[in-house]
């Protein structure tokens, strides 16, 4: 790992077992690791430093964790939930791909806002929703809740805090620290919230990352749309098994590990430039042949009975007959 001027790294003492060095980094395939689901919430809640290892056991998330869980057959769409930092802003909801925040939700909101929000799909009757844009990137750092995301988390995040400064796209990027998202042995562990050339949200998520692929990952995930594969877990909104096939259809014979998202079936992210010019490319999927379907003459190529057969050449017969002996009467005038 390349040592990165005003970035905390990981003590050598911990690296090659919690870190970036472990044996386990990059030993598995973990393309398709995720779970198909079409929703993601976020509860601002508290700072990772004073999460339980099991936060969704505490509190507001408590609230939500449990209704979750109570009335996921009245739930439209496959929801996750997850944590993440609030300090000031303890309360707040986020809601992707719908890209909306609530503020201030309490404990004895919660109820309600579920009904009206995440049950019937309409606006919380309680408190006012605020459309959020750019580009959301959650990084795990649950240290309470295993060692490895705790130790890769933050030097990740840090090394995103630089990279997206010397960018100056702090406007655009919004970085957060979250819970466990699944799959520790996948750490660092990280989901990307971006539109795409369409403006369509999805969530991209990410395992074996390192400092060094944060470059990348904004270069290329964040302002192309490029899926960066050899890293790549899965995308919110594909069905189980989808994943996989998009992972294998799309790896690159050069072997660089970029694959390029169509903004039709499958998406991921895309910054705004400076003064609101986009940095993606317009990629309109082509229309899909039309399949034109002659008349059907089934009756002519079913097989016959030999009834039928007898019966089909006496009408034949019957007609050549007639028709000679009207041919010989007209001569005969």
């Amino acid at each position: 790992m390349a040592e990165v001027e005003n970035l905390n790294s990981v003590p050598a003492s911990e690296d090659t077992e919690y870190g970036f060095k472990r044996p386990e980094m990059y030993s598995t395939n973990i393309a398709n690791s995720i779970t198909s689901y079409g929703r993601h919430v976020f509860v601002l809640y508290k700072t990772p430093e004073a999460w339980l290892s099991h936060v969704e056991e505490e509190g507001l998330p408590q609230r939500f964790a449990t209704l979750l869980k109570d009335r996921k057959s009245d739930l439209l769409v496959q929801t996750k939930l997850n944590v993440c930092e609030g300090g000031g802003s303890d309360g707040d909801v986020l809601i992707f791909p719908d890209m909306i925040r609530y503020k201030g939700v309490k404990d004895t909101d919660v109820e309600g806002f579920f009904e009206d929000v995440l049950v019937n799909g309409k606006p919380w009757s309680s408190g006012k929703q605020e459309e959020i844009s750019g580009t959301f990137v959650f990084v795990c750092t649950h240290a309470s809740r295993d060692k490895r995301c705790g130790v890769c988390g933050p030097v990740i995040l840090e090394r995103f805090k630089q990279e997206i400064g010397s960018r100056g796209l702090s406007n655009q990027i919004t970085l957060k620290r979250c819970s466990h998202v699944g799959q520790h042995k996948y750490a660092g562990n990280l989901i990307i919230f971006s539109p795409d050339s369409a403006g369509k949200i999805t969530g991209n998520w990410y395992g074996y990352v390192t400092p060094d692929d944060v470059p990348e990952l904004l270069d290329q995930h964040i302002a192309k749309g490029e899926i960066i594969q050899r890293i790549w877990r899965g995308q919110m909104g594909l069905p189980g098994g989808e994943a996989e096939k998009v992972h294998e259809q799309k790896v690159i014979p050069n072997g660089n590990g970029v694959v390029k998202e169509e903004s039709k079936g499958f998406t991921g992210g895309c910054c705004q430039g400076s003064n609101g010019v986009s940095c993606c490319q317009d990629e309109t999927p082509k229309p899909e042949p039309i399949k034109k379907e002659g008349k059907k003459c089934t009756i002519w190529f079913q097989p016959l009975d030999k009834e039928e057969v007898y019966i089909g050449a006496a009408v034949v017969g019957a007609i050549a007959t007639i028709a000679m002996a009207f041919t010989f009467f007209k001569r005969s005038r």
